[in-house]
């Protein structure tokens, strides 16, 4: 998933804001994604620009689907 969602970062730049925290090994990141209630690896969270969850994907999921939630924030 690394390699599309670099892709990604790439194109939406200036559009959307995308962070990838590692959870496993980032104290930091690993509270974050308690307080979104991150069980699986990977998983996408879609925040809006007030800071509510948009969006979850869980897993792997296709480039098609992260596109679209990427797309429905704007």
């Amino acid at each position: 998933m690394a390699p599309v969602v670099d892709r990604l970062t790439s194109e939406y730049e200036g559009i959307v804001e995308i962070r990838r925290m590692d959870v496993e090994s980032d104290a930091g990141a690993a509270s974050l994604a308690s307080g979104f209630r991150v069980q699986y690896v990977p998983t996408f969270v879609f925040v809006d620009s007030d800071g509510a969850t948009a969006n979850t994907l869980v897993g792997e999921v296709s480039e098609n689907a992260l596109v679209e939630a990427l797309d429905a924030l704007e």
